[in-house]
């Protein structure tokens, strides 16, 4: 479903505006309450058979991009009781942070192999002789079935048919979830175990009925700027082409000035100094501590690592991610600032909800979101005026192609050669949680040693993130492009590294708190 728009794309994008625009204009908050009989107007349904439906639907999404819980059937809080809670700007939101609208769930079936009628009843029936459960059986007309109660789904009976007369069906979302984490509730609606769930957004983006939506914080940010407070952004690499092809990066800072921003940072600065540490703690750690080293940027990679591995918590960098180094350098330099970093992930928003980085990070936007309030401002980058000298160019080559999987080890390795250039190091990369899974196995069984692990929770990197706008291939052809440009290539290059040590002691002084 990735990369070709739908109609969820777009009620999801509307909400975004919509909620973007109540924030501008503020005013009576039962304005809020009207944003479901805004865009679904009439009284025939576009997209289900019922009209107040869908409705509901819209209501639920509109709280959760504003920040709240969302309601269960037969709660009747509107939206404008619960708006104070949301005009709370420096609170932050409770887990869990992904949800799933029952309602909205179309109860899709589980995991299945259906023989369909395209079966022609042949002799050979080689889906029978390699089942190993004895599951499938003929009928009177010698077309073969399957018994649901005894089939293990092994997929052996869908390999051999010579005709593909048997289908797969699995929900998209459970598809989607490299961590197995969606199950069924007692309606067969899908259902999040939260306990394996480490809220990478694929199932969301995955959903072709729009049943899950993760919690925003449009609200909250717009608030603060019309608050007068200074915001600044700190934008991931990963921006590069997701606003289309007139959004350069200096049309994107003008942009941002326009919506309110104090300054916009470019987090690839971050990922430079990410970059030092992580070859420094390798070249100390690995293999005289510990067999392998996993890379730290990617929340959901390392939570997940941790939740299935936990032996494996040490191994896994303590590195701290672009995000938090770039943000404790703003606000060094202001430290009245309001930081909102601007990428393409939802499991940013767990990391910025921890205790020991509340401080450093106030709030996370995707680039959907993001795009939600230029709509709301009626930005067009086709007529936007930028100043040229604007284009951002402080962050390296390598740190910027830590959107794009690989990119990671790349720019650790290629520091390392700097460091210690008689050292060798052997890399992996894992893109997507299902792949990191197998790698972390390989690990385990003792085939990783000397290894520097990179894990990426989304299938290509960051370019693939929960909150991206653009295909990937797009996507990583753009950033490879705003990489060449940059104006210098290695981490070690970076005109920020005298600033690292600052950084990590005000991360050993919070942790220790």
């Amino acid at each position: 479903m990735r990369g070709v728009h739908s109609a969820v794309d777009d009620i999801r994008r509307t909400v975004f505006k919509e909620v973007a625009k109540l924030a501008y204009e503020g005013g009576d908050p039962r304005l809020a309450d009207q944003i479901p009989l805004k865009m679904i107007q009439g009284d025939v349904a576009r997209h289900r058979h019922d009209v107040f439906l869908e409705r509901a639907i819209v209501q639920e999404r509109v709280r959760l991009a504003l920040g709240l819980n969302i309601r269960y059937a037969g709660e009747t809080t509107p939206v404008s009781e619960d708006l104070q809670w949301a005009e709370k700007s420096k609170k932050h939101f409770e887990n869990p942070l992904v949800n799933i609208i029952p309602f909205a769930c179309n109860a899709c079936p589980p995991k299945q192999l259906r023989i369909t009628d395209n079966c022609q009843g042949c002799i050979s029936h080689p889906c029978m002789n390699v089942c190993p459960k004895d599951a499938i059986y003929m009928d009177k007309d010698k077309h073969c079935h399957i018994d649901q109660e005894k089939c293990i789904k092994c997929g052996k009976c869908y390999n051999q048919c010579p005709y593909r007369a048997i289908s797969k069906i699995e929900r998209p979302c459970a598809a989607a979830c490299g961590m197995d984490a969606i199950e069924s509730d007692e309606l067969g609606r899908a259902k999040i175990n939260y306990d394996k769930c480490v809220s990478c957004g694929m199932c969301l983006v995955n959903c072709p009925f729009g049943a899950i939506a993760d919690k925003s914080q449009i609200y909250q940010v717009v608030s603060a700027i019309k608050n007068n407070e200074k915001v600044i952004a700190c934008v991931a690499p990963a921006f590069v082409g997701q606003f289309g092809k007139d959004a350069t990066p200096a049309k994107v800072k003008a942009a941002m000035d326009v919506l309110g921003f104090y300054d916009v940072v470019e987090v690839a600065i971050g990922a430079d100094l990410c970059t030092i540490q992580e070859a420094h703690d390798f070249l100390e750690e690995v293999p005289e501590k510990q067999p392998w080293m996993g890379t730290s940027c990617c929340p959901a990679w390392s939570v997940m690592a941790k939740k299935l591995y936990p032996e494996f918590a040490d191994y896994i960098s303590m590195a701290l991610t672009p995000m938090v180094i770039t943000a404790r350098m703003v606000k060094k330099d202001h430290p009245d600032a309001r930081v909102v970093f601007v990428g393409p992930c939802s499991a940013k928003k767990l990391e910025a909800n921890r205790r020991t980085i509340r401080s450093d990070v106030d709030f996370v936007l995707t680039f959907e979101e993001l795009q939600g309030i230029f709509d709301a401002m009626d930005i067009d980058f086709s007529k936007l005026k930028a100043n040229p000298e604007d284009e951002m160019d402080e962050g390296t080559g390598m740190g910027r192609g830590f959107a794009v999987g690989g990119g990671v080890a790349a720019a650790v390795v290629e520091a390392i050669k700097h460091i210690d250039p008689s050292r060798e190091v052997k890399i992996e990369y894992g893109d997507g949680l299902k792949n990191c899974r197998k790698m972390l196995a390989m690990a385990k069984a003792g085939k990783r040693n000397g290894y520097l692990l990179e894990g990426m929770g989304c299938p290509g990197g960051c370019v693939a993130g929960a909150g991206t706008i653009s295909p990937v291939r797009d996507s990583t052809l753009g950033v490879e492009k705003f990489k060449n440009e940059a104006m210098s290539r290695s981490c070690t290059e970076s005109p920020y590294l005298d600033q690292l040590e600052d950084v990590i002691n005000k991360y050993e002084i919070n942790h220790h708190d």
